[in-house]
C-alpha cells in the first residue's frame, strides 16, 4: 500500500528558509545530492509529488519540470489559485493545481502512485497541514550541518506526533533521517 511521506531538508537549527527567504544553504550539496543513491532510492520509491505553490513557483520556468525534474511522476500542486497557464506535461510527468485543500492533493496523488508512494517535496506550511490532518506516514528529514538563526522553522506551532525511527543515513555531509508517523 502506497504511503505518504513528507520530505524536507532543514538546518540543524531546523529552519527550511533563511530570514530572506533562500533555501540555498541547505542545498550546497546539490549535485552530490542528486547524483547519489540515496537521491535514486527515493525516484524508485516515487509515484506521486505534491508540493506547496511556493516550491512549485521556485522554478525559474515551470515547462522545465517536464524535461530536467528528478521525479518524473504526476505532481500535485496546493494553491489557493492555479496560474493562468498549466506548465508542459509529458508521458511521465503531469501538473495538476489542487485548490480544495490537502486531504484532496493526498487522495489525488495515492490514486496517481499506484502501488509506489507519494513524497511531499516543500513547503514548511503545507508539510505541517498534511502532518495536523494525519495524513503523513513518514518524515524524511535531511539535516545541513549549518546554523540559519532565523528564517522559516520546519516545526513551528505544528502538531504533535510519536515517530518511530526507521533508518539514518549519511549523503555526504546531509544526514537523512526517517521515521514512521505512530498512530
Amino acid at each position: 500500500m502506497a504511503k505518504l511521506i513528507a520530505g524536507a531538508t532543514v538546518s540543524l537549527d531546523g529552519f527550511v528558509e533563511d530570514a530572506d527567504g533562500s533555501s540555498a544553504a541547505l542545498y550546497a550539496d546539490f549535485d552530490e545530492l542528486t547524483a547519489s543513491g540515496y537521491m535514486q532510492a527515493v525516484q524508485d520509491e516515487t509515484g506521486a509529488v505534491i508540493m506547496g505553490r511556493r516550491t512549485f513557483d521556485m522554478a525559474e520556468d515551470p515547462d522545465d519540470y517536464a524535461d530536467n525534474y528528478e521525479f518524473q511522476v504526476p505532481m500535485f500542486v496546493v494553491t489557493h489559485e492555479p496560474p493562468p497557464v498549466t506548465p508542459r506535461s509529458n508521458g511521465r510527468l503531469s501538473v495538476t493545481f489542487v485548490t480544495d485543500g490537502v486531504e484532496s492533493a493526498a487522495q489525488q496523488a495515492l490514486e496517481a502512485a499506484g502501488d509506489r508512494n507519494v513524497t511531499f517535496i516543500g513547503g514548511a506550511d503545507v508539510f505541517g497541514q498534511l502532518l495536523a490532518a494525519g495524513l503523513v506516514d513518514e518524515l524524511s528529514v535531511d539535516v545541513m550541518p549549518v546554523l540559519l538563526g532565523d528564517g522559516v522553522r520546519l516545526f513551528a506551532g505544528g502538531p504533535t506526533a510519536t515517530l518511530e525511527k526507521v533508518r539514518v543515513e549519511q549523503i555526504g555531509v546531509r544526514t537523512a533521517l526517517r521515521y514512521r508517523v505512530v498512530r
